[in-house]
Parts: C-alpha cells; sequence; structure tokens
C-alpha cells in the first residue's frame, strides 16, 4: 500500500489545529447548507486553501456506525466489461451498491459516481487502494462519507 493511501485512527489531542478546523468548517457547511466555503473557514479562523488542501483527508470517526455509507467518482476507459469490473471489485468487499451513474463517455473516458454501502469490518482502505489500481481507472476521489 502507498504512503497516500494509509489510514490511521489517531486520539483528538494529536491531531494539529488546522484538520480540526477542516472538520468543523465541513460540520458547518454540512448543518447550514446555505453556508458558503468562504464563510465556513472565516467562522473557523481558517483559510480557504488549508480547507481545499485537507477536506478530501480527515473524516470524524463514529465509533458507534455499523457500516458506512461512501459516495466515489471515478473516471474510468469506455470498454466493455469495466463497469462489472468495478462492481466486482466492491462486490469483493460485501458492500452495497445504493446508487450508481454513469456519464456519457467523452474521447473514450467517463465519469462513473457510486454510492456504497459498506460494512463495518470492511477494509476500506483496501477497496479504494483496490479501485485506485484497476485497470482502465484514471482517477478514484471519495466525495462524501457518512
Amino acid at each position: 500500500m502507498s504512503e497516500d493511501n494509509k489510514y490511521y485512527l489517531i486520539k483528538q489531542r494529536a491531531v494539529p489545529e488546522v484538520l480540526l478546523k477542516v472538520l468543523e468548517a465541513k460540520r458547518l457547511l454540512e448543518s447550514e447548507r446555505a453556508l458558503t466555503i468562504q464563510e465556513a473557514t472565516e467562522r473557523v479562523g481558517l483559510g480557504r486553501s488549508s480547507f481545499y488542501k485537507y477536506k478530501d483527508d480527515i473524516f470524524p470517526f463514529h465509533e458507534n456506525a455499523k457500516g458506512k455509507t461512501i459516495t466515489f467518482v471515478l473516471q474510468v476507459d469506455d470498454e466493455p466489461g469495466l463497469l462489472s469490473q468495478v462492481l466486482s471489485i466492491i462486490a469483493h468487499y460485501n458492500a452495497n451498491i445504493l446508487t450508481i451513474h454513469q456519464t456519457i463517455p467523452i474521447n473514450g473516458v467517463a465519469s462513473l459516481t457510486l454510492s456504497v454501502e459498506i460494512p463495518a469490518e470492511s477494509d476500506t482502505s483496501g477497496l479504494i487502494n483496490e479501485l485506485e489500481h484497476g485497470n482502465g481507472i484514471h482517477y478514484v476521489k471519495v466525495l462524501a462519507r457518512e
């Protein structure tokens, strides 16, 4: 597993203040939908560049969660069987597809958006890593996690 794909569980007191502010800004954005990123970052005393730098790298840990829902966006080649390959990877981790949307391919590449319910005992980082390294998959990004 590459350094970019490792995950850690650390206590809050060990988390740098900038990351805690990113979490707070994200919480504000979720709870006050009319709030802009500029307004949320100003409220918590965080620069927008720091927010954008770290927003996809830190998530709150919910101990009581039975599973988690993750929404991914992938850019994939427009090849027969590639969607089936993606779905097989997801099935291998006992995850349940909640929603799936694929755009019309442009220049041989399509965007695929998936909402997936992942069991608590499943290896989420392994799933993401396997998707990132799949043949014909150019890009994987976690859009949301609940």
